[in-house]
């Protein structure tokens, strides 16, 4: 039972990247999703979550409009697509399932990818 994330790099400022989580062992129908980002120093913070009904939630003005979040229960996949990108985007960025209702908060989230490196630079 597991999230693998994959699609990260390094991609210039303005860029576009694709990144995704596909699980194994059990399916994402069930489940909300959301994708966080743990900048050096920093706190992981929610970005933003897909419900069981694929309805967005958006937690950061920073990255509405630019990333998008994703599913595919026919692939059990889960995407974020991250258009226009900043230096100020660059971290590790994780998806996670949460039964229920989706939250900003790390709290509830119960299973997590190992998460994939984004770097914006020239």
């Amino acid at each position: 039972v597991q999230l693998q994330a994959s699609g990260g790099g390094l991609v210039q400022p303005g860029g576009s990247l694709k990144i995704s989580c596909a699980a194994s062992g059990f399916t994402l129908d069930s489940y909300a999703i959301g994708w966080f980002r743990q900048a050096p120093g920093k706190e992981r913070e929610g970005l933003e979550c897909i419900t069981t009904r694929n309805v967005i939630i958006y937690y950061r003005d920073s990255v509405k409009g630019r990333f998008t979040i994703s599913r595919d229960n026919s692939k059990n996949t889960v995407s974020l697509q991250m258009n226009d990108l900043k230096p100020e985007d660059t971290a590790l960025y994780y998806c996670a399932t949460r039964p229920g209702l989706c939250s900003a908060s790390v709290y509830g989230y119960t299973r997590w990818g190992q998460g994939t490196l984004v770097t914006v630079s020239s």
